[in-house]
């Protein structure tokens, strides 16, 4: 069980049956009344975000979930394919369950695959992931003084903005969290 006082960002809890993880939070204490917890919480089930609001102290059941690593294998029209990397058993996942990990999915990632009472129902990529540039404009020599950026599509499809002096063919460093480039790798 959780306590409101131990809510964070992230942190995930069962609600009715469902689990939730926690996306932002606020403690309030008003002038009158007791302190409450106002919660923004994302289902891992459905992927919708609900508001819930908790009095202070109320306590929160910790779910039944089970992190294993597995590898990314390849995605097709059906759905996502990873491997255990202990047992060597293939899964099928949606692209619900996948959800804006397949953003950052590339062949052979090995990623954490999430289970709810043995379903598998969500995927966490690593928080930081290197990718190759596989469009961009050219960098034109001297613009990189302005500190501007342009779009650049990485090499499993997502389109971020990088700074001018990024080429096609260059490997980045992108944060899953934001989406944003953190750095060109060499």
């Amino acid at each position: 069980m959780y306590s409101t006082a131990e809510f964070k960002k992230g942190l995930k809890v069962e609600i009715d049956g469902t689990p939730y993880t926690i996306v932002d939070f606020q403690h309030v204490k008003p002038g009158k009344g007791g302190a409450f917890v106002r919660t923004k919480l994302k289902s891992l089930l459905t992927g919708r975000v609900v508001d819930q609001t908790f009095r202070s102290g109320e306590k929160v059941k910790k779910p039944d979930l089970m992190e294993r690593e597995m590898q990314y294998l390849y995605a097709d029209g059906d759905g996502y394919y990873m491997m255990d990397n202990e047992t060597y058993e293939q899964i099928r996942l949606t692209e619900e369950q996948v959800g804006e990990a397949r953003l950052y999915l590339t062949d052979n990632m090995n990623v954490e695959v999430l289970f709810f009472n043995q379903q598998p129902v969500g995927v966490e990529v690593p928080l930081f992931v290197e990718l190759e540039v596989a469009q961009t404009e050219p960098g034109v020599k001297g613009d990189t003084a302005a500190g501007g950026t342009k779009p650049a599509t990485l090499e499993s499809g997502v389109t971020i903005q990088v700074p001018l002096f990024i080429n096609e063919g260059d490997r980045v460093k992108v944060d899953t969290r934001t989406g944003g480039y953190i750095e060109r790798v060499k």
